[in-house]
């Protein structure tokens, strides 16, 4: 199989396949919050009562005057209400053909892909075995052996 030459149409090309494919998910999942309690780790609350202890943790904040336990209680609040919102949110995707399912991951998952074998590509160690073996006149083989006596050596 031939190498591709362009790296830079690849990673282009996989950029454009992966926007297009989430737009075209983001386009068939749907988004809803309950409203008034969420269940959260099995207890089930109101909404304005997960707003108690980030006022408990301003409140504590101010008349302590700043102290480490204070500031940490409150951005444990913080995490909680984010916890909460994230948990009263439903996410679920519309009825949709077999087709614009596989199209879906084929396009997310491709240009994926394409994006990730130009950025993890190695071509700087091809390069400088590449170099090295002009260098030496023939073909570049060092074993692992060899690798470590030169270590040892250097380390005397």
């Amino acid at each position: 199989m031939k190498e591709a030459k362009n790296e830079l149409m690849q990673f282009v090309g996989g950029v454009i396949m992966l926007v297009v494919g989430l737009y075209i998910l983001s386009q068939k999942v749907m988004v809803s919050s309950s409203y008034g309690f969420f269940s959260l780790w099995g207890g089930r609350f109101s909404s304005g009562l997960i707003m108690v202890p980030l006022i408990i943790g301003v409140v504590w904040m101010f008349a302590s005057g700043g102290s480490f336990v204070s500031k940490v209680f409150t951005v444990l609040s913080v995490i909680l209400i984010i916890a909460a919102i994230v948990a009263s949110t439903r996410i679920w995707l519309v009825t949709i053909t077999m087709y614009e399912w596989v199209l879906i991951l084929v396009l997310i998952f491709g240009g994926a892909g394409l994006v990730a074998k130009v950025l993890f590509a190695n071509n700087k160690s091809e390069k400088s075995k590449k170099d090295k073996s002009e260098q030496t006149g023939g073909s570049y083989t060092s074993s692992v052996d060899d690798e470590l006596d030169k270590m040892k050596k250097n380390m005397k």
